[in-house]
């Protein structure tokens, strides 16, 4: 165990140097205020020409709340996808640190938690410009802060197991991690209920939603922090209790989990054979 906290307090430092080092530090801090930002007005913009000025705020709490904790689903998926092909093609030092003496699944993880650190910060602020300036109906005295700690500790390590599936895809291909990571992450945007119910979609497309285990995370999410609110009624899962929706959440994250390392496994095995371990791409 303290070989693996050691690997992880290593990586997650040289994470945050790559994810910082581009620019000063104040301009840094001012592109990260900046970028949540931007996004959400654009979010808000399209929802009020969709639905017009007579919103309901239920609804608009809910696709607000949903968007802006779904950054962690993009950001994180970026941050772990794109170690293999850094290591692999920029820097050119996955095979070292492949072959080191530590496990490979706590250094991935690692280097991502400087994404996970950016996006917390991002989404705290996007929630502050929601109450002050949008009219966000969120009582910070109201929030679940237990239950929202236990689903974040929760649904960042699914999300971090779906990264790892992703890893081990990236092995075997060249330059194409983004658009491996955007495409997933899409797919994720539409079926998981982030801005619009599940009951928007189709029969099918319903049933691809309640199998990802984001749908359970955003949806636990959503009741921590707008205890106020029926949210429920709101995302189509209001038969399903707290304690229902988390079950769920663990028992689809656990399903996750075997599937994640199955294919990291086996993709990686594949790598190794076909010798794609340290093969750049002209990245």
């Amino acid at each position: 165990m303290s070989d693996h906290l050691r690997t992880f307090r290593h990586s997650a430092w040289l994470g945050w140097q790559l994810e910082s080092n581009w620019t000063s530090p104040w301009l840094f801090l001012m592109y990260t205020i900046a970028r949540p930002i931007a996004g959400t007005l654009i979010l808000v913009i399209m929802y009020l020409v969709v639905l017009g000025a007579g919103n309901n705020p239920v609804f608009f709490a809910y696709m607000f709340v949903g968007n802006a904790f779904y950054m962690y689903v993009a950001q994180v998926l970026f941050g772990i996808v794109t170690v293999i092909h850094e290591d692999r093609e920029h820097y050119q030092t996955l095979k070292q640190v492949y072959i080191a003496p530590i496990s490979f699944y706590v250094y991935i993880i690692g280097r991502s938690a400087s994404k996970i650190i950016v996006t917390t910060f991002a989404i705290i602020i996007t929630l502050l410009f929601g109450v002050l300036v949008l009219n966000l109906q969120l009582d910070i005295g109201n929030i679940q802060w237990g239950l929202l700690l236990v689903s974040m500790v929760l649904g960042l390590f699914c999300i971090s197991l779906i990264g790892i599936a992703l890893a081990g895809v990236s092995f075997l291909t060249a330059r194409h991690g983004a658009g491996i990571n955007e495409g997933i992450a899409g797919m994720f945007y539409l079926f998981c209920g982030v801005v619009f119910p599940l009951t928007f979609l189709p029969t099918w497309g319903q049933a691809i939603g309640q199998f990802i285990p984001i749908t359970y995370w955003l949806e636990i999410v959503r009741r921590a922090v707008l205890p106020a609110m029926n949210i429920s009624a709101v995302s189509g899962l209001q038969a399903y209790s707290e304690g229902e929706i988390f079950l769920m959440l663990l028992v689809s994250s656990a399903a996750f989990l075997v599937i994640s390392i199955g294919i990291f496994r086996y993709a990686d095995r594949l790598a190794r054979k076909k010798g794609k371990l340290d093969m750049t791409t002209t990245y």
